[in-house]
């Protein structure tokens, strides 16, 4: 008994230092970056062209920060989404055990190597091939930002949705069997349709994932704080804007504000990814 109490106590005592400790993040974050709301004004902030932070006068319009992230993050969904379902989909329905065993543990690795690794590999060889390839003056550009980063957000729609896929009971695929489909009818008319809840959670957990990430926008986009006319031009996603500038601010001066107010806008924008996954997830369990 005392033993159950202790084990009782102590995860409590976890739950709420985590609970704790998140509340101390988003008050940390709002307390240093709603002022720029005030100084900018909100509409100015979020939809001004210009990000000039260092000049006199700044300006403080993270419109072209936005855009970057939006663009990049979308980019590399293209690229992961089929990769990820479909792999989720070779594993789950047609893969032999055998092979299940070697590819799906080849998959997860692509969530263990380090950003920074991907980061590098897309520097030293993704960016001088596509610069090569399509006779551009720089490799790091929107186009390869997104390829490294779909990289990345594989496992994740990969390993979630062949949980989906996974949870759907036998006996429809046997019915359907039955009747007379054929295995590719199964898959496209009965497994995915009763698995695109969780499908469609792993989708959005990835575009979180996505617009979150940090290092590989830093070391391939480019760094251009501009509105990009084409796949092909350099950005500056906002994650990249606070990891570059953070170090260069003083702290309680304008510009170190306006970073944490990026800081904001990306919090309320995975903030909402997570909550549209929660709700996806909480009707699938119902179902």
């Amino acid at each position: 008994m005392i033993k159950e109490k202790l084990f009782k106590y102590l995860a409590l005592f976890a739950a709420f230092c985590s609970v704790i400790f998140l509340f101390s993040i988003i008050f940390s974050i709002f307390r240093e970056g709603l002022p720029i709301f005030k100084i900018v004004g909100p509409f100015r902030f979020l939809f001004g062209t210009a990000w000039y932070p260092t000049q006199d006068p700044a300006e403080f319009g993270i419109l072209s920060l936005l855009v970057g992230s939006i663009v990049v993050t979308f980019g590399a969904l293209i690229i992961s989404i089929p990769l990820g379902v479909g792999s989720a989909i070779y594993l789950s329905e047609m893969a032999r055990p055998k092979i299940r065993e070697i590819l799906k543990p080849f998959i997860e690795l692509l969530a263990g190597i380090p950003s920074v690794i991907f980061g590098l590999f897309g520097m030293a060889f993704l960016a001088p091939f596509i610069m090569r390839l399509f006779h551009l003056n720089t490799g790091l550009n929107v186009f390869t930002a997104s390829i490294i980063l779909g990289l990345m957000v594989v496992p994740i729609i990969s390993s979630l949705s062949e949980d989906a896929l996974s949870a759907v009971p036998k006996s429809l695929r046997e019915a359907a069997y039955a009747l007379g489909a054929n295995k590719w009818e199964t898959i496209r008319k009965i497994v995915l349709p009763a698995a695109k809840s969780g499908i469609f959670a792993s989708i959005i957990l990835g575009f979180g994932r996505a617009i979150g990430e940090t290092m590989v926008v830093l070391m391939v986009a480019g760094g251009s704080a501009i509105i990009p006319k084409s796949i092909f031009q350099p950005v500056r996603p906002m994650t990249s804007a606070i990891a570059a500038e953070m170090g260069e601010t003083v702290v309680g001066d304008d510009h170190y504000r306006a970073l944490f107010g990026i800081a904001i806008v990306l919090f309320l924008i995975t903030f909402a990814s997570n909550l549209i996954t929660e709700m996806v997830k909480r009707k699938l369990r119902q179902r």
